[in-house]
């Protein structure tokens, strides 16, 4: 999954990108709100998470410009704890709200939630067949028996399930693999298909040529 972090403090700024990049995260950042903007209109994230006071654009502006052109699921952090504040972001279109300082978990846990939601899907198991996935732990099992994925392949794996049934093209699957600081690799996608359906079943996600994969 590809995420948009927005924050105006360097330190928390690379504590964030460097920790949910260990949580399997392709993550873009901006340091103020024209750059947000500009960056979360012409990219489909799969969440936000964006902080209130930012120069240029704050985050209340950020959000009301985003909304008239996007659903991107958006996280807002703030460091008022305020009810009117908490009440201005949920109606303003945000998904979900957070005061700092906060917990990393608390936070995967409200991005995994969100991009649930976004995705129209409300439970944290979903379930294929034999196959089971728990997008809150992050376990995969297989007739009852754990998978071992790498993270890479946990996020193709739970893009295609959250969009179960939909045909996602290539490109899609590039854009949510990697982020802009990464190169990508022509033939990475084919390895991280090939070791899924190794270790998942070969019908699991099925080719539709000319049109990319999808699970039915």
């Amino acid at each position: 999954m590809r995420l948009l972090v927005v924050e105006d403090e360097p330190d928390l700024l690379l504590v964030l990108q460097r920790s949910l990049r260990k949580e399997g995260y392709s993550v873009d950042s901006a340091a103020d709100g024209e750059e947000a903007l500009y960056k979360a209109e012409s990219t489909d994230y799969d969440a936000i998470v964006l902080d209130i006071m930012l120069l240029r654009l704050d985050g209340w502006e950020v959000l009301a410009r985003l909304r008239k052109t996007k659903a991107t699921p958006v996280l807002m952090l703030t460091a008022r704890d305020r009810s009117a504040d908490r009440v201005r972001g949920l109606d303003g279109g945000a998904d979900d709200y957070l005061v700092k300082p906060f917990d990393l978990p608390e936070l995967f846990a409200r991005l995994r939630a969100i991009i649930r939601r976004g995705a129209r899907h409300s439970r944290a198991m979903i379930e294929i067949g034999e196959v089971h996935i728990d997008t809150a732990a992050r376990i995969v099992r297989r007739a009852g028996e754990p998978v071992t994925l790498t993270a890479r392949e946990y996020v193709v794996l739970e893009y295609l399930a959250l969009h179960r049934g939909e045909v996602t093209s290539r490109t899609t699957l590039y854009e949510h693999l990697f982020d802009e600081e990464e190169s990508t690799l022509s033939n990475i996608l084919d390895v991280h298909i090939y070791n899924l359906r190794k270790k998942l079943g070969q019908e699991f996600i099925v080719t539709r040529r000319g049109h990319g994969y999808c699970i039915e």
